[in-house]
């Protein structure tokens, strides 16, 4: 019965349900959706309790998601290397599997599409850029729906900045952004507009700084307003280059936001985040 008010937490129009939803979920699929609400709030110990018994169920396509799912968690903290492995683990379970079509990508084209490119941010942040390149076009080949289209748009602008090529990111980025926000899915649409903003700079466009300091203070309103701590704190990382007059400012924030995140998070995601040099240290 909780599973519509998940669908848009997790994929829609509302990111912040009442928490009697999250607490209401016991069938596994909308455990899983709980699990992808909790971690995008940031409450990455909560969201792992949930993932670590689903990765476990005797059926491929559920384990699949939440292995990509914790790895979308740890990769969120700077844990490249660990959801390397959780992502090879959701591909393996996802292999040659058949399933009837999901509204939202939770089938079994949806979930090797996130492995795949899963697998290909973990290894661009490795500095692997060929192989993520490779594994970027093997999802593409997945006839996966909106939310791959999406993650699609960001990996494939996240390998053009990558490679120095800030002009070849912005349609990736662009098409990421249109889609999340024609599904109206408020989540999906605040991560668009940030690396839509990055690629926008990097290119050097026309106007670039106004529509980038656009792009990004909204993403910030939506994220506090929705409490995306997992968007907040990176959405303030990118605006503290923005602005470098109010950088002193926006870095409080990211520190502020990401001490929240890590009282919340699970042992493992601390010692990621600590380990990291992707992550700004909480006090610093």
């Amino acid at each position: 019965m909780h599973e519509p008010a998940l669908r848009a937490a997790a994929f829609g129009s509302d990111p912040l349900p009442d928490p009697a939803v999250l607490r209401g979920a016991g069938a596994p699929r909308a455990r899983l959706l709980a699990a992808i609400v909790l971690g995008a709030q940031g409450r990455y110990a909560a969201a792992a309790a949930l993932l670590d018994v689903l990765r476990r169920v005797s059926d491929p396509l559920l384990a699949s998601l939440a292995a990509s799912t914790l790895a979308a968690h740890r990769r969120q903290l700077g844990g490249h290397r660990q959801a390397r492995a959780l992502d090879g683990e959701a591909l393996a379970k996802a292999a040659g599997l058949e399933s009837a079509p999901d509204p939202d990508g939770l089938d079994a084209a949806g979930a090797r599409a996130d492995a795949l490119l899963g697998l290909a941010a973990d290894n661009l942040a490795l500095g692997r850029l060929s192989a993520a390149r490779r594994l970027a076009a093997r999802a593409a080949a997945e006839d996966a729906g909106w939310r791959a289209g999406v993650r699609r748009g960001w990996v494939g602008a996240e390998i053009e900045l990558a490679a120095g090529q800030g002009a070849a990111a912005v349609p990736h980025a662009e098409r990421a952004f249109e889609t999340a926000r024609a599904r109206g899915a408020r989540r999906h649409a605040v991560k668009s507009g940030i690396v839509l903003a990055v690629a926008l700079r990097a290119a050097g466009a026309p106007d670039h700084r106004k529509i980038s300091d656009g792009l990004v203070g909204k993403a910030m309103a939506t994220a506090a307003e929705c409490e995306l701590l997992s968007l907040l704190w990176p959405a303030a990382l990118v605006m503290a280059d923005l602005r470098p007059g109010h950088a002193e400012e926006y870095r409080f924030r990211v520190a502020e936001v990401l001490h929240a995140v890590l009282r919340s998070a699970d042992p493992c995601g601390r010692r990621i985040a600590g380990e990291s040099p992707w992550v700004p240290a909480p006090g610093g």
